[in-house]
Formats: C-alpha cells, sequence, structure tokens
C-alpha cells in the first residue's frame, strides 16, 4: 500500500489523464472512471509521485541493441514554458524586473513579458545510413520521387524545466553510452546552431573523450537563405525561388563560404542600404560562423541525418500540446513531473517504467523499514 491514502492505481491513472490534458480534465476523467473525486492539489501530488522513478529507470534500463553499421543520432533543443511568479530563472527574473513597457495595457513590438522558462529537451536515436546526393535533397515533388532518407529507430525522448542544457545533453549523452559503450559507432549530434548547445556538447565529447560530429540542421541553413532572398526579391518572385534554390544547393556542396560572401556582395551592387540588406548579412554571417558545422558533403556521402525533425517534432508533441494549454502557469515541480512521465509514455515504456515504480515504492514503504523481519518499535 502507497503512504498516501490513494491507491497505486489512482496515482497511475491520474498520471496518464494529466500527461493528456489539463488537471480539470484529469480530475474529470477519474471521476467517470472511478467516481472518486479528486481536488486539483491532490491530482497535482499523485503525477508528482508518478514520476519521482524515471531518472532511477533510465539509469537501469537495457536498450534494444543496434548494429555497430548504424549512426547514433543526439539532438537537443529548447522550449519556453510560461511560469508561475517567482518560479523563472534568475536571469529571465532580473530581466522581468529590469523591463519598462512603453505601454501600460499592451506590449509594443519587439517587446517580450519575460515569463517563461525554458525547457531543455534531447532525443537520442539509431538510423540506419543512407547515401545521398545534393541534388537528391533539394529535389522538388513535379522532379519524381526524392529519394528516402535515413528513417529514426529507437527514440528515446527526455525533456526538463528544473535541469539545464548540460545537464540534459549529458543525461542524453549517458543515454547514448548506454548504446554504444564501447564508441564503436558514429556518433552524429545534430543542432539548431545555437552557440552554447554546440560549446556544450564540444566540452560533453571530449569529457567523455567522445568523437562526435556537430551537424547544424539543413532546414535553418534554407531558411537564412530565403530570408537573404528577401532583401532582393519580391515575396511571390518565382526569381526568389530560383535564388535560394541555386544557394542551397552550393551550401549542401560544401560551399557555404563561397555563398556567404556572393550575398553580400550580391547586397552591394544592389546599393542597399543597411536596413534593407540586414537579413541578407545575417544569412551571410550564420553561413560563415557555422561552416565548421554546414559539412553537408560528408553527412551525405556517409549517409547521415542532416535535419532535426525529431527533435522539432518532440518540442511540439512533448511540451507545447500539454503545456502551453491557455491560462496555464506552472511551477517548476509541476512542469517537471509532467514533462518526465510526458517523455516516458512517449517513449512507449509506461508499462515498464510503472511496474519499475511500484517496485521502487515496495522498497521505500515495505521493505526498508522491515529489513531482516524486524518491526520498528515492536519488542
Amino acid at each position: 500500500m502507497p503512504e498516501e491514502v490513494h491507491s497505486h492505481g489512482l496515482r497511475e491513472l491520474a498520471a496518464i489523464e494529466a500527461t493528456r490534458g489539463s488537471y480539470e480534465e484529469a480530475q474529470a476523467a477519474i471521476c467517470r472512471s472511478t467516481g472518486v473525486s479528486l481536488g486539483k492539489r491532490q491530482v497535482e501530488e499523485l503525477v508528482a509521485r508518478a514520476a519521482t522513478d524515471v531518472e532511477d529507470f533510465y539509469t537501469q534500463a537495457k536498450p534494444e541493441p543496434a548494429p555497430d553499421s548504424d549512426t547514433l543520432v543526439i539532438s537537443v533543443d529548447g522550449k519556453g514554458i510560461v511560469m508561475r511568479p517567482g518560479e523563472l530563472r534568475e536571469a529571465t527574473k532580473k530581466a522581468a524586473e529590469a523591463t519598462r513597457h512603453k505601454l501600460k495595457t499592451r506590449l509594443t513590438r519587439g517587446e517580450k513579458k519575460d515569463r517563461k522558462r525554458m525547457a531543455e529537451l534531447a532525443v537520442v536515436y539509431d538510423c540506419s545510413p543512407v547515401a545521398r546526393s545534393p541534388t537528391g535533397v533539394i529535389a522538388r515533388s513535379e522532379d519524381g520521387p526524392k529519394p528516402p532518407g535515413p528513417v529514426a529507430k529507437g527514440k528515446w525522448l527526455m525533456a526538463s524545466v528544473a535541469d539545464d542544457a548540460k545537464d540534459v545533453i549529458a543525461a542524453a549523452f549517458d543515454e547514448a553510452e548506454r548504446r554504444d559503450p564501447g564508441h564503436l559507432r558514429s556518433w552524429v549530434a545534430l543542432v539548431d546552431g545555437a552557440k552554447h548547445q554546440i560549446d556544450v556538447i564540444n566540452a560533453e565529447a571530449r569529457r567523455r573523450n567522445i568523437a562526435v560530429t556537430i551537424v547544424v540542421d539543413w532546414i535553418h541553413v534554407v531558411e537564412y537563405i530565403w530570408a537573404a532572398a528577401r532583401c532582393f526579391f519580391p515575396e511571390a518572385d518565382p526569381l526568389g525561388e530560383a535564388f535560394v534554390a541555386e544557394k542551397a544547393l552550393a551550401v549542401l556542396q560544401g560551399k557555404a563560404g563561397i555563398v556567404a560572401g556572393a550575398i553580400r556582395r550580391k547586397a552591394t551592387m544592389c546599393h542597399l542600404e543597411p536596413k534593407a540588406r540586414e537579413r541578407a548579412d545575417e544569412c551571410a554571417r550564420y553561413l560563415k560562423n557555422k561552416k565548421p558545422y554546414l559539412d553537408y558533403p560528408k553527412a551525405l556521402a556517409a549517409g547521415w541525418p542532416i535535419a532535426t525533425g525529431v527533435i522539432e517534432g518532440a518540442c511540439a508533441h512533448l511540451v507545447r500540446d500539454r503545456m502551453d494549454v491557455t491560462g496555464a502557469r506552472w511551477s517548476v515541480n509541476g512542469a517537471e513531473a509532467i514533462l518526465k512521465l510526458r517523455a516516458v509514455r512517449s517513449n512507449g515504456d509506461w508499462p515498464e517504467y510503472f511496474a519499475f515504480h511500484l517496485a521502487q515504492e515496495h522498497r521505500r514503504v515495505h521493505a526498508s523499514r522491515y529489513a531482516g523481519g524486524v518491526i520498528p518499535g515492536v519488542a
């Protein structure tokens, strides 16, 4: 039996329903299923208790084996969650306190409420290499069937609003090492280009003496090129589309530095004012700064993925679909419990996890108190 008055079965039901929808919807679902009427605070407490063993579960878990020929992929990203007052990270809290908005009743262009705390996400997965060519990646649907790319297998997701990026990336490396303890496989880290993420991944790889190739998301690169194209062509101009196709193909062919220079020269030759060429310069700067991580010829020849679709999807279904409920304001502990449990369910590990959780509860509540057959307080 659990320590609280509610059963483990009710705890599991509360955890499942609260990770599907709002706490109010969970209350209603529990009442319909069991006839038990719980308060919102009680549901929150049951969910928090259900999440207590997630980290220990994955520490002892043994991932499905994959062949050494499969690529091992790590991808990380962040997604903001609206928090209750006082639950923000210190830097965001200071920014909120220091901000003086121009209007009292609404935000003006470029202003933020500074009310979100970043949830850090990581995904680890395997994929069989599928070699592709730059022209195959950029092919349009009217050009015929697009060559297939590598497909993610054995996805493992985690998210945390309590831990920072360093801790989450370390946990992702832990999972990757469980899959490849001998470091025999090709390790690839897919990122959106954030400098802090790249620095932390490099530091963690050095600490563990692991060779990791960092690849910047191809879709982010294309969006920067499209932004540059807007400096030269109207939005619906086919010439702008042709410009993007030409420059994107060149980047895929390993010519990011040349493309950066060409975009800057075009802005100069068009005699654009500093404001008008701002996006073009930003694109050129991005391509130049991220050039070490834009070795797409190597990645495509090796059959690696070059897009962060898996982690982008995780940000949507793991965080946004549940945490962005209209009017929701989260505490750190409440958001952390929901994120952990949603990750377990997304990984397809719920039955195994909850059995592990019950075993841990038995150890904490019963076995540890009656070790050796001695009942505390009884002579």
